[in-house]
């Protein structure tokens, strides 16, 4: 579901989960999921700029967005795109695209 004027409520700030060794933790992203749409949330934001995100790999990136993606169904889910510069930007910002689309 496209965001547009008519979006609202809750929209949690998803923090990316690790195992001790610094893996990305997936199964948690699933609990969190779960624990959000159970809560009554219309929609996620991962990714945001003032966490892990930046220290992320790009395939890192993309494996939490399409988690995320995955498991919100069609509900909303907003991907935090910033990077150091505008060419990883656009390529984030394409690949989660063009991997929504496809889901």
């Amino acid at each position: 579901m496209p965001l547009d004027t008519n979006t609202s409520g809750l929209f949690p700030i998803a923090p990316t989960p690790f195992h001790p060794d610094g893996r990305l933790d997936e199964g948690s992203i699933d609990t969190l999921v779960e624990r959000y749409l159970a809560a009554g949330a219309n929609g996620v934001t991962v990714l945001g700029i003032m966490g892990e995100a930046p220290k992320l790999e790009p395939d890192e990136s993309l494996q939490i967005a399409a988690r995320f993606i995955d498991r919100m169904g069609k509900l909303p889910v907003i991907i935090g795109v910033s990077a150091p510069g505008f060419a990883a930007m656009r390529s984030l910002s394409r690949s989660v695209m063009d991997g929504a689309r496809q889901g």
